[in-house]
């Protein structure tokens, strides 16, 4: 009687062939490598909020901002035409700087008027830096940051609109305008000057909005905004917009010290209000971009809404 011995593994759902002890540890290879298993529940926390987020639709948001623009400059002209009292509260102000005991802003202009040149590159800062250099933080943000530029998008409209309804309520000669505090108008004498020269005729601009001061407002927010959607060692660097934006608008005369303290202040409440996107961590064991092809990146949980 022929006999056949048939291989155990031969026969299909038989007992399979046992793991090798090594197969669930790292191999001597691996380890050597230096390449290190990532213990079990250890979520990456270095996911940036701007990896996933979705950018805001190009059109709306040019729509948005334009209109935002328009409407402050339409809120601003409607304050005009109170000449009287805005002098009134430029005296004010002047006598409360005087019993705080804050620097006269005498010496910055002094300082200035030192050099033509200097004086000349102050004047075009005061004109010409402005407000390119917000539309280019926004740009940027929209570009490489979205959940950030949602965020600083917010804070600059309620910055905006705050000092819309202070314009409005409180009227304020700017120091150049003010006799007896020995300043002059940089701008006029020296150029270029966005102002012109009658206050009250002017159909282009509301000389009588000094405070706050959305030139250092703005600043601020640039030198904070990059600050937070940048990892570079030398981003504390962009402080250095606001404190030279500071220092132009009061040794030109167009501002007082208050008038940046105050826009510091409405800042402040609009970063307390609108939170900053923030870094989410990731699945527990996995990579950034190790997602399964198919499934798609969802948006983080933690990005204040963005574009929402």
């Amino acid at each position: 009687m022929d006999s056949r011995t048939e291989p155990a593994d031969s026969v299909s759902g038989s007992t399979s062939e046992p793991e090798p002890p090594d197969a669930a540890t790292p191999s001597a290879a691996s380890h050597d490598a230096g390449i290190h298993p990532r213990p079990h529940g250890h979520a990456r926390a270095d996911t940036r909020p701007d990896d996933t987020a979705a950018r805001p639709p190009l059109l709306r948001e040019l729509l948005l901002v334009v209109g935002l623009f328009v409407v402050y400059k339409a809120g601003r002209l409607l304050a005009t035409g109170r000449t009287d009292e805005a002098f009134a509260d430029a005296h004010s102000v002047w006598g409360w700087e005087r019993s705080l005991h804050l620097p006269d802003e005498g010496s910055v202009q002094t300082a200035l008027l030192h050099s033509d040149t200097l004086v000349h590159l102050a004047n075009t800062y005061y004109a010409a830096v402005h407000f390119p250099a917000t539309a280019a933080f926004l740009v940027w943000l929209y570009l490489r940051r979205p959940a950030h530029y949602v965020w600083a998008r917010r804070i600059l409209a309620l910055v905006t609109a705050a000092a819309l309804a202070g314009h409005l309520a409180f009227p304020l000669a700017p120091p150049r305008l003010l006799a007896g505090t020995g300043l002059v108008d940089t701008g006029r004498l020296y150029g270029p000057t966005v102002y012109g020269a009658h206050p009250a005729a002017d159909a282009l601009a509301n000389q009588f909005a000094a405070m706050p001061s959305l030139h250092f407002g703005w600043a601020l927010m640039v030198a904070i905004g990059m600050i937070a959607a940048t990892r570079s060692r030398l981003r504390a660097l962009w402080l250095l917009h606001p404190l030279l934006t500071l220092l132009v608008i009061v040794g030109t005369a167009n501002h007082y010290w208050l008038d940046a303290i105050v826009a510091t202040a409405l800042l402040c409440v609009a970063l307390a209000v609108v939170h900053p996107p923030h870094r989410t961590a990731a699945a527990p064991g996995r990579r950034p971009g190790d997602e399964p092809a198919g499934i798609p990146v969802r948006d983080l949980p933690g990005l204040v809404g963005a574009g929402r």
